[in-house]
């Protein structure tokens, strides 16, 4: 699986956000999906991730309620909107697919993409 993120661009605080990730190949539906983050001299952070039924879904604490993950299987495409964007938003956001169900910890992900940057300004 082929992985590319995009959607991230320069934006005030308080806005939104939505970020793609377009995959390749013909199991997209058959895999997790999941969101990292990293900000400049930090590690890369889990952000949310979601089932190949869309059925469950795993928010890490800093963005639930401003962060919405989704997936469109017949597009093999997964999504993510954000919203209340905050300077600490600032990062390379990565989308991961793997086989495991959804999973803060990125070695349950097999497939990773470039990423996109978000810029949040205050």
């Amino acid at each position: 699986v082929q992985l590319q993120a995009s959607g991230g661009r320069l934006v005030q605080a308080g806005g939104s956000l939505r970020l793609s990730c377009a995959a390749s190949g013909r199991t997209f539906s058959s895999y997790t999906m999941g969101w990292f983050r990293q900000a400049p001299g930090k590690e890369r952070e889990f952000v949310v991730a979601i089932s190949w039924s869309s059925k469950s879904t795993y928010y890490t604490n800093a963005v639930k309620g401003r962060f919405t993950i989704s997936r469109d299987n017949a597009k093999n495409t997964a999504y993510l909107q954000l919203n209340s964007l905050k300077p600490e938003d600032t990062a390379v956001y990565y989308c991961a697919a793997g086989r495991a169900a959804p999973i803060a910890i990125s070695s349950g992900y097999e497939f990773w993409g470039r990423g996109t940057q978000v810029t949040v300004s205050s």
